[in-house]
């Protein structure tokens, strides 16, 4: 995560007077600030919460996660709320909507990505009945709780990124390289990498 901002560092904000409410450096701006808060590191297991980040994330790739959370309702909108059983019917006529909408990433590969993996998608949930279960495997159900002391701590991959990455290339997905699926792993809060001074780092 990392924000592109150019004010000054709001990651630090007052909570009360001579108190300051301490986040994670990346959260520099009101929307990363608020998904900071809300969203990043907290446990998700709705499917279509977990697809949504799926999607997200394969668009982020080359980009900064500010751009994605800028457009992200534009996203929610044009992708039907993420239903992955809308999304994996689109034809070349929606394509081409999505490539003429200035509110997502109008890159075809990314866009035709989503289409793929909302058929990949699906097929996991005929297997496992859910996406959540499948998923949530490969951290054996439980979130991984790290203490970095800095951004410089946490890790762009893991061998369970790694492991989850080539499951689901296995399977027919794209754009889930192990940076990706690492990404993707923080963001529903299969790990949590909040910096051990974050309001939200979790107490043991």
């Amino acid at each position: 995560m990392s924000g592109d901002d150019p004010q000054a560092d709001n990651s630090k904000m007052k909570t009360s007077p001579g108190k300051m409410l301490t986040r994670c450096e990346w959260a520099r701006n009101d929307l990363a600030i608020r998904y900071h808060d809300r969203e990043w590191g907290v446990p998700q297991h709705d499917d279509r919460v977990l697809f949504e980040f799926l999607v997200l994330e394969g668009a982020q790739a080359g980009l900064s996660w500010d751009t994605i959370l800028r457009k992200r309702e534009n996203y929610r909108t044009v992708f039907d709320s993420f239903d992955p059983k809308k999304v994996s019917r689109y034809n070349e006529r929606k394509i081409q909507l999505l490539m003429n909408n200035e509110g997502i990433v109008r890159n075809r590969l990314k866009i035709l990505s989503a289409i793929k993996n909302a058929k990949a998608f699906l097929d996991i949930q005929k297997e496992f009945e859910n996406f959540d279960s499948y998923v949530w495997h490969f951290v054996d159900g439980s979130p991984k709780i790290n203490g970095p002391k800095s951004l410089r701590d946490v890790p762009a991959r893991t061998t369970e990124s790694d492991a989850m990455s080539k499951d689901l290339q296995k399977r027919g997905f794209t754009f889930v390289g192990s940076t990706i699926c690492y990404a993707f792993m923080q963001a529903v809060g299969m790990v949590n990498d909040h910096v051990v001074t974050c309001f939200k780092y979790p107490s043991r």
